[in-house]
């Protein structure tokens, strides 16, 4: 009997192992091929004009000093931070708020969460578009409504001071309700024995949200963080269609300049070093944000 039962689990696990191997292809080709190709594109001086240069491997690390020691990669990585910290902030306080405001079963409130949702399902470059026309003063109802009360600010992208903030409210319009989806998910799961323990010991609303509601919604909270830094990085369609990288380059954030370098110069292997170096700083961000999120709910 136990001779059977082994056999079958051994053919069982032979058969999920069959099974996965053409997903496994199929992510290999799709995702790990690629990636491998970004990497080794990255160590030559690739360019179209320069035949050959796609297998010139005597400077290999040549792209990634320039990149470390120039100023412009500098400039471009500070922005991209900045840009980010600015829009998953505003991202998970709004997001976190609204949830709160939210949770509740009724009809009302269910119709209300499904409207809030409309700007994450619209197209990045719908969404660009929506914002350069708000963002332009001759045809914007915005700057039309100020000028009626007698205001006349100028136009927010170009501007050296606020173009960056324009663009990060219009990447946290757009994606705020991703975070709210995924609180207001955890809230909806809470049991309510803590909250009613919590009110019947007298506490705030403030304590009860502290205290109960955020040990409890944290984890959902690190993964929205987590994927919404992610996805920071990706504000391409905005910055191109607002700004093109300017006024100057106060927007040229480290995807920008990315772009700017493969396509506008042709440095296909200075491109490919730039996108490298994104890639594992947005790994080892996730990471550390992963392990300050779990060390938190462990705490609590």
């Amino acid at each position: 009997m136990a001779a059977g039962r082994t056999a079958w689990s051994l053919e069982r696990r032979r058969a999920f192992t069959l099974g996965l191997i053409p997903a496994l292809a199929v992510l290999a080709v799709v995702t790990i091929g690629p990636a491998l190709y970004l990497v080794v594109t990255s160590l030559t001086p690739l360019t179209p004009i320069r035949p050959g240069s796609g297998l010139d491997f005597s400077t290999p690390f040549a792209n990634y000093r320039q990149a470390l020691f120039t100023g412009s990669f500098d400039h471009s990585v500070w922005l991209q931070l900045e840009l980010s910290a600015i829009t998953v902030g505003l991202q998970t306080l709004l997001g976190v708020a609204l949830a709160l405001l939210l949770n509740s079963e009724s009809r009302f409130m269910g119709a209300l969460r499904t409207g809030f949702l409309v700007p994450m399902v619209l197209p990045p470059i719908v969404v660009a578009i929506i914002w350069k026309v708000l963002y332009t003063p001759d045809v914007s109802p915005v700057y039309a409504m100020l000028d009626a009360f007698g205001l006349r600010p100028g136009a927010l992208i170009t501007s050296p001071v606020w173009a960056l903030p324009a663009i990060a409210l219009a990447d946290t319009w757009e994606w705020f309700p991703f975070t709210m989806l995924m609180v207001l998910a955890a809230l909806q799961m809470m049991p309510n024995e803590p909250l009613e323990a919590a009110r019947i010991d007298g506490a705030s609303a403030w304590q009860m949200f502290w205290h109960v509601r955020l040990p409890y919604i944290r984890p959902a909270l690190t993964v929205a963080v987590l994927f919404r830094l992610i996805d920071s990085i990706k504000a391409f369609p905005l910055i191109y269609v607002l700004t093109n990288g300017g006024p100057g380059r106060v927007t040229e954030v480290t995807n920008y300049y990315a772009f700017i370098q493969t396509f506008n110069f042709a440095y296909w292997g200075y491109g490919a070093a730039i996108a490298t170096l994104m890639v594992a700083g947005v790994f080892g961000l996730s990471l550390l944000i992963a392990r300050l999120g779990a060390g938190g709910v462990e705490d609590a």
